[in-house]
Formats: C-alpha cells, structure tokens, sequence
C-alpha cells in the first residue's frame, strides 16, 4: 500500500485512498467513542497468549524482569489505539508508532510506566515484523485490498505474531428514529467502502480467511459505536461524513433533505445511532 495514509477514516469519513482523511480534531473527536467501544472480551486471549499464563497478569503487579513487548500499531493516527491498550498490558512495552502522514505522527504519543515509544512514516511496503510481540490497528482493516490483507496475515504468520485489528465496519447501521431513506443510504455508502476494490464491510470476513488459512485462530467481537445525546459533535460529524460518502457513491439520493432531517432530530435531541463494528484477534501456534 503505497501513497496512501495508514488510519482508519472510520465510518462516514470520505476520502478517495492518496489522500489525507483523517484530520487530527475529527480523530481526538472519536476517540472517546472508540474507547467506549472496543472489544474487552478479547483482551484475555491476547495476554494469555503473550504471557504464556491462563488469563495473563495483572499489568500493575508486572515485574521490572518481564519480557518487553513490542507492539507494532499501524495507521496509528494520533496513538489512540495505544492510549486504551498500553495500560491494559503487561509493561514493560516499546510502541512503534507506523502512519503515513507525518502531521498526524508528530502529534502520536502513549505515555505510561514502563511504555516507551517511537514513530515510524510509511505504509506496507516492505513489512517486516521480526521481533514483534503484537501488530494492531484501529479503524483500518476495512480500507485495505485483499492482497493488502493477505500481506498483513503473511507477515504475521512469518514472525509469529498475534493480530488485534480493531473497530472494522461491520455494514450495520441504526438509526432511531427511522427514516424511509436510511436503507438506500447505508446501501450506498457500504458500495463506497468497497470502492477501487477495497474490502470495506467485507474485511473482516476475508482477513479471518487469511489468518485461519495461516494456521491462526481467529477470535471475534462486536465493537459498536453507541451514540446518543451526550455524543452529539461526534453524531454530527459522522453524519455528514456518512451521508457525503453514500451521495459521492449515488448521486440521486436526495442527501441534502436527509441531512437536514436527522440533523434537526438530532438537535432535538431525538437521533440515537449505533454504528457497527467488529475486533478481531488472530493467534498463531507457538
């Protein structure tokens, strides 16, 4: 992947691949719902497996001799990704923090005992994981190829490493109160998501075909946004991004009226939205 920035646009986000999506206001905007969002469930398997011991250990009672872990985050934005994972395991951890835009790398930054970190610009290009403890990414997986993700699943099962790949859309969304055109919309923009050949709403199946073919097992998860009143800035700003992309893909549907319909439920504080998303975790044999 070449020429394109890694982070995920997340849902709503428009963008053709080359160019910058991701501005670091709308990322700092969706950080919260993220958090709130991600899979815990899978957090178990992954420490076990990193620590060798049923259930991993509490990360506060890790000792100075732990092995470190390094963990590759890409398409890390401003390291949000890292910010949620870092205290939930063991320390001591180095981050390598991988995006192709510098702007947002220079604002990237995970702080914490025993977690250090560094920034890295490029794309897949070249991925090499040795001596990589975990690969992650947040909001990316949908915006690969196919053969993208296959590079992701070949490199991991090369080194040996797990993969957390998080808040991938799933092609669910819920909007209450309904409207007669919510269907047409999220029709649209899901056939946006897969635009120029990319995996969209689809990613998540086809990369557990990839690390399964790898000898991975796969765990899976939902992570679904759950916006409500308290989220209306980010509400708002994933509306338009939603509605912009479904248009850009069919440009009949009526996107202004509809726009200006949910938006002046939202005001009302009526909109509810829960976006859909799926976290995987694929783990190789020891």
């Amino acid at each position: 992947m070449t020429d394109d920035r890694w982070g995920g646009a997340g849902p709503g986000a428009p963008g053709e691949r080359g160019t910058t999506r991701c501005a670091p206001d709308w990322l700092a905007l969706r950080e919260p719902a993220d958090a709130a969002a991600r899979a815990t469930a899978l957090l178990a398997p992954l420490r076990e497996h990193l620590t060798g011991r049923p259930d991993g250990p509490d990360p506060a009672q890790s000792g100075p001799h732990e092995p470190r872990l390094v963990i590759r985050d890409l398409g890390c934005g401003t390291g949000s990704m890292a910010r949620w994972l870092a205290p939930r395991l063991p320390v001591p951890q180095h981050w390598v923090l991988h995006d192709s835009d510098p702007h947002l790398l220079a604002r990237a930054s995970v702080a914490g005992a025993g977690v250090t970190f560094q920034t890295l610009e490029g794309d897949l290009t070249g991925l090499d994981l040795t001596g990589t403890s975990l690969l992650v990414t947040s909001a990316l997986l949908d915006l690969l190829t196919p053969a993208e993700v296959d590079t992701l699943a070949a490199a991991c099962a090369a080194a040996g490493c797990p993969a957390l790949l998080t808040l991938s859309v799933a092609g669910r969304v819920e909007l209450t109160p309904e409207d007669p055109l919510d269907a047409e919309v999220a029709a649209a923009f899901d056939d946006h998501q897969r635009r120029g050949g990319l995996l969209g709403p689809d990613a998540v199946a086809f990369a557990t075909r990839a690390f399964e073919r790898r000898g991975a097992i796969v765990h899976r998860a939902p992570s679904p946004w759950r916006l409500g009143r308290s989220e209306q800035a980010l509400t708002g700003q994933w509306l338009r991004g939603w509605v912009a992309a479904a248009h850009q893909q069919d440009p009949r549907l009526p996107a202004s009226d509809y726009t200006r319909r949910r938006l002046a439920a939202l005001a009302a504080g009526e909109l509810r939205v829960v976006v859909h998303h799926t976290d995987l975790l694929a783990i190789g044999a020891r």
